[in-house]
């Protein structure tokens, strides 16, 4: 996802790196050379999260589909979907030669279609970033993606098709540059209300987007007692101004930012009977 903010994103998001340069090449070589000193992880913590959720959420005759947002170079659907971990990318891409982005990309179709999971669900990427989505795409990691921009503009009549089937919406690093509008023009395609689960860093406020998802007959739920780490802090003057950005919010920082890593709430919306059913603890439960 391009890290441009919006004025709903607060003093946290306005104290961090930008990345900008790694969500704009014609491959993810730079994104993995990029993060993976700094132990960017979340994709990791959410392909197990999202598995367990797949597992329990209602799905149409004909399978699943996942909508990504802000989904980069795929990711998270290249893990969901893939006998892959994360570190399995990480090294992948700290291998490859210095071909063209083009044969690349032909030598990833080939090797995650090789790794593919029996029943994987059919995915959608949507991201700013226009270059990461075709990668993502040509490479196998999506069906289908969009390079559109939510917050400004009306979805696309392809993106509309793609997405009307979708049964479950994931975000991993999105929510703050990206706000209810996003959501609302999303779920506005749906053809029946999604389950909706985001990693949202600490101190960014989800609740316009729980009050936009309201309005389609979705309750949120913020898991209880655990959060996730997204990755260590870039510079000394990163961690100063985020531990100062929650603290001055009241939220402690201890075992959590003060460690040296931005931690992530997870929030998982559906509609009212499956909540009482069973409690976001429940499913996520070992």
């Amino acid at each position: 996802m391009v890290a441009r903010e919006t004025e709903s994103s607060g003093h946290l998001l306005a104290g961090k790196a930008s990345f900008d340069h790694i969500y704009e090449q014609h491959d993810p070589r730079a994104y993995f050379g990029t993060l993976r000193p700094l132990e960017y992880q979340i994709p990791h913590h959410a392909q197990q999260v999202f598995r367990r959720l797949l597992e329990f959420c209602p799905k149409p005759a004909t399978g699943a589909t996942v909508t990504d947002l802000c989904c980069s170079y795929g990711v998270n659907t290249a893990l969901l979907r893939h006998d892959l971990v994360l570190n399995d990318l990480y090294v992948r891409y700290a291998e490859v030669d210095s071909s063209s982005a083009q044969d690349l990309a032909a030598r990833d179709h080939t090797f995650f279609r090789s790794r593919r999971r029996p029943k994987a669900p059919r995915t959608v990427g949507i991201d700013r970033s226009a270059r990461a989505v075709a990668y993502a795409q040509r490479a196998g990691m999506l069906d289908a993606g969009f390079g559109e921009d939510l917050e400004h503009a009306e979805p696309s009549a392809g993106l509309r098709e793609a997405v009307a089937e979708t049964n479950m919406v994931t975000v991993t690093g999105g929510v703050g540059y990206i706000t209810h509008l996003t959501f609302r023009r999303l779920l506005d395609c749906v053809r029946r209300p999604p389950w909706v689960a985001a990693f949202v860093l600490r101190g960014v406020s989800y609740r316009a987007i729980a009050e936009a998802l309201g309005k389609h007959g979705l309750v949120t739920e913020k898991l209880s007692g655990r959060t996730f780490r997204q990755r260590r802090f870039a510079s000394a003057e990163e961690a100063r101004t985020t531990v100062h950005a929650l603290t001055s919010a009241g939220i402690p920082v201890r075992d959590k930012e003060s460690t040296g890593y931005f931690h992530t709430d997870l929030y998982l919306s559906r509609p009212a009977g499956e909540v009482a059913e069973r409690p976001v603890e429940r499913l996520l439960a070992d």
